[in-house]
């Protein structure tokens, strides 16, 4: 339907499709700011204390991802001490790793680094939540910027734009990163994105352009046939990590699809392998923490020691810019089906192209 079309049903487009900010008063929660955005058949918040990460998403009313037993929470002292960081990691559709160290806590010549790095809780600077009508699409839009710096040291901005489209069944996220400073900086960034119960639930499974899969830990290795399934939640269960190496098209781009046959409804997730070359799977089946977890990243799921051991740690050049994409797109129907193939035809392409 045209533009007309649609105000002379509704009047306001806010009958179908809203960018709506609020502010969050119960709980750990207390106080956090948050925009929703509903595109039509979507729903989604973003937080705009915790890095303008998506904390849920919902399709046509069927809850898409995972929220971790401390629930909702706001910004807490003990975020990013150590491994305290388990205590608010909430998981949501997606949160941001970085951007100086991922993964486990560490230190190195006296600087400590927390779980998963500090960005994922800085509240955004410069929020705008915004909706229009852009070349006869109606456009759902929040950006903010998010700084890690400190005196003498790092100067790292992260700006960020959520954009959908009214009655679309895609989100797509873009990153920015500027180095603000005149000396090159560590850069570490990993989107650990995750599915939960009712999409997720036993018999969900993944279609992957894997061409190669190790497990992380032995325990992880000698459940390799594991990876690509959803068993259901068993009690005392361990988590499992598994490292893929993905096909790529010839611009560098590659895909991950976790599927639900029973609701007929998958999740594509769209990345860039040039700047997130490697891809991680977190899989835990046990009761009361049942999710899988899929994570681009530009650096590899051991963590900063592991590339400063190796000499491999990604820098971010003085007064540079890196660009991050990600898109979230829900697959029904015959849109699986053409997935799958498409995992197909690259991973032959990719094979081709070595030989």
């Amino acid at each position: 339907m045209t533009k007309k079309d649609l105000i002379n049903y509704t009047g306001t487009m806010q009958q179908l499709a809203y960018v709506r900010e609020y502010v969050v008063r119960e709980g750990r929660a207390n106080g956090l700011r948050m925009v929703e955005v509903k595109n039509g058949p979507l729903r989604f918040q973003a937080m705009a204390d915790k890095c303008l990460d998506i904390s849920a998403l919902e399709f046509a009313g069927i809850n898409i991802s995972f929220t971790s037993k401390p629930g909702l929470n706001g910004r807490n002292p003990f975020d990013t001490h150590g491994e305290e960081a388990l205590r608010s990691i909430m998981g949501g559709l997606f949160f941001t790793c970085g951007l100086q160290n991922i993964c486990g806590p560490c230190e190195t010549d006296g600087v400590e680094y927390p779980m998963h790095g500090r960005i994922r809780t800085t509240p955004a600077e410069h929020l705008c939540a915004d909706a229009f009508w852009e070349d006869g699409k109606y456009i759902l839009q929040v950006t903010g910027e998010m700084r890690e710096s400190h005196l003498f040291g790092t100067n790292l901005v992260l700006r960020r734009t959520i954009r959908t489209v009214f009655d679309s069944k895609e989100i797509e996220i873009t990153d920015v990163v500027d180095n603000q400073s005149d000396e090159a900086a560590d850069l570490m960034l990993m989107y650990p994105c995750n599915f939960g119960y009712p999409f997720l639930a036993p018999g969900t499974r993944l279609v992957l352009p894997t061409k190669k899969v190790t497990g992380r830990e032995d325990w992880s290795q000698a459940h390799i046939d594991c990876w690509q399934t959803a068993s259901e939640p068993r009690a005392g269960e361990t988590e499992y990590v598994y490292l893929h190496e993905l096909a790529s098209d010839e611009d560098g781009k590659s895909f991950a699809v976790i599927v639900n046959d029973d609701l007929n409804l998958g999740i594509k997730l769209g990345f860039d392998r040039k700047n997130q070359p490697y891809f991680m799977e977190w899989m835990s089946m046990k009761t009361g923490d049942y999710v899988i977890g899929l994570e681009p990243s530009n650096s590899s799921v051991y963590g900063r020691k592991y590339h400063e051991a190796q000499g491999t740690m990604h820098k971010s050049a003085a007064d540079s810019e890196e660009v991050f994409k990600l898109t979230f797109t829900v697959l029904q129907g015959e849109e699986i089906a053409r997935a799958q193939e498409e995992c197909e035809a690259l991973k032959n392409n990719q094979k081709e192209t070595e030989l």
